[in-house]
């Protein structure tokens, strides 16, 4: 079933419904990539600034498409432990993999021209934006991240998720707001009509857009 029709219909969708933080001293925090296309009209609505958190999920050894954690530029993770106890990980095993995996972050946010340290948030309402969530795992690690520089509230933000995620979500963050939150969830992608991969250029492009609306 599509919902949207696209990651801009979604976003316009989703600032609408996050009016109420217009002129709260926001700042929009992004997951990239295709995040950053949701997020855009949602910064743009609210007149806030438009920044990245790249947080990046950890496969597991030998299946990297199973994540077991994510891991932010700063290297704040967060882990999947049911899944760690499972497959007998420790995390003493996992650091080279988090070394590699921060390494990643730091090149991809130099590529967007965006600084890897956050923000000082004091007396700031973050709001973290992606296309949608499924595990939930890398918008954990962000969250956690964010929480650091002591923000006031933080929100997240996204068209839709599981309805089991939201409810582990709300245990974190200060507000969920997900405008579709179904019991049965495939894939993302599956409640758009549209949903190519977002490229690199798309969003230098929308970061450096975001900068003029703001100028």
């Amino acid at each position: 079933m599509s919902l949207f029709t696209d990651r801009q219909e979604a976003g316009e969708k989703l600032a609408r419904a996050l009016r109420k933080y217009k002129g709260a001293d926001s700042i929009v925090f992004a997951i990239p990539r295709g995040g950053v296309e949701v997020a855009y009209p949602v910064a743009r609505e609210l007149c806030a600034p438009l920044n990245v958190i790249v947080a990046r999920k950890i496969g597991a050894p030998g299946n990297e498409e199973l994540a077991i954690g994510a891991v932010t530029p700063d290297g704040t993770s967060y882990w999947n432990e049911a899944v760690l106890a499972g497959l007998g990980i420790q995390r003493e095993e996992l650091k080279t993999r988090i070394k590699k995996t921060v390494e990643e972050i730091k090149r991809r946010m130099a590529l967007y021209e965006v600084e890897p340290q956050i923000p000082d948030l004091t007396e700031k309402t973050a709001i973290v934006v992606d296309d949608g969530i499924a595990t939930g795992l890398t918008v954990l690690a962000a969250l956690r991240s964010l929480r650091e520089k002591k923000p006031d509230r933080i929100i997240i933000a996204v068209p839709v998720a599981p309805r089991d995620t939201v409810e582990q979500l709300k245990k974190e963050a200060d507000e969920v707001v997900c405008l579709y939150s179904p019991v049965i969830f495939y894939a993302v992608g599956q409640f758009y009509q549209t949903f190519p991969q977002t490229s690199d250029k798309k969003v230098i492009s929308l970061l450096k857009k975001s900068r003029d609306f703001l100028s």
